[in-house]
Formats: structure tokens, C-alpha cells, sequence
């Protein structure tokens, strides 16, 4: 089995002179950085857990990696069935249900991906794609529970 290794680094920036000191002392601000990327990503937590939120958080980015494997492994099977993909975009949204210990966890993903391709001889096929594109992503194949998905796709 081929094996991949990924590493990020994250730097917590949100030391506000007192450290940890109560929940109410330090800003959740991060920076994600990745060795050989030309931009860091700028992060803290969700504003409902005292974050900012002009920054991304955690639940974002789980939300858009999800979306952003689902749309490669989406094209490369388009390109493989000799489908031309012209246009993809999706709204992804996801649901996190938080428990009374304060933990959490996502419960449900609903692609709304909007696909635009070349020939209407296509269309039927390029929706199929979909679930095969789920079945293919590395990121929901390591999910806990169920990715719907209600795609539209035009003809161009």
C-alpha cells in the first residue's frame, strides 16, 4: 500500500500577555503554515467559541477540503469519461452538532455542486460521477458519517 505523509505547522498568535490564565485571557488566533507554501492561513476559532471571525476556522476548513477532494477527484473522472467540465462550483454546507461537554462533531455534508460541461449527451453520466467522486476522496473516506450530494449541471 503507497503511503502519503503530510505536515503543517500551527503557531497559536493569541498570547494576549497572560497566557491561558482564564477563558477569557487569550485570542484564539493561529497561523497555519505549510512547509514550501507561499501564503500562511490565518485562523482562530468559530465566533461562537469566542473566535474572530474574519479569520478561517477549523470548521472551514474541514468543510472546504471536503469540497475542494470531492471537485478533483470530481474532474479527473469527468476528464477520464471524456466529459469537458467548462465550469464547477460549490456551495458546501455542513452541519456540527455540539455536545454538552462542549466537544463536538460534524454530523452531516451536503455538496450543492453546479457543473457546467460541454455536451448534453453527457449530462445523465456527469451526475453519476458524483457518487463515484465520493467514494474516491480521501477526505471522505475518512468521515465518520454520510456526504449527500444535490448536484445541478447545465449544459454550456
Amino acid at each position: 500500500m503507497k503511503k502519503h505523509q503530510y505536515s503543517t505547522k500551527i503557531r497559536w498568535t493569541g498570547n494576549q500577555g497572560k497566557g491561558t490564565l482564564d477563558y477569557k485571557s487569550y485570542q484564539r488566533d493561529h497561523t497555519i503554515l505549510v512547509a514550501g507554501k507561499q501564503h500562511e492561513i490565518l485562523g482562530s476559532s468559530d465566533p461562537s467559541f469566542r473566535g474572530d471571525a474574519s479569520r478561517y476556522n477549523p470548521e472551514d476548513l474541514f468543510l472546504s477540503s471536503l469540497s475542494a477532494c470531492h471537485m478533483l477527484w470530481y474532474l479527473h473522472l469527468c476528464s477520464v469519461h471524456k466529459i469537458v467540465v467548462l465550469d464547477y462550483v460549490d456551495d458546501a454546507m455542513g452541519i456540527m452538532e455540539e455536545s454538552a461537554n462542549g466537544s463536538g462533531k460534524f454530523v452531516a455534508v451536503t455538496l450543492h455542486p453546479t457543473v457546467s460541461i460541454e455536451s448534453p449527451e453527457h449530462l445523465e453520466r456527469a451526475n453519476q460521477l458524483h457518487e463515484e467522486a465520493n467514494q474516491m476522496c480521501f477526505i471522505a473516506n475518512s468521515c465518520n458519517f454520510k456526504i449527500d450530494h444535490e448536484p445541478k449541471t447545465m449544459i454550456a
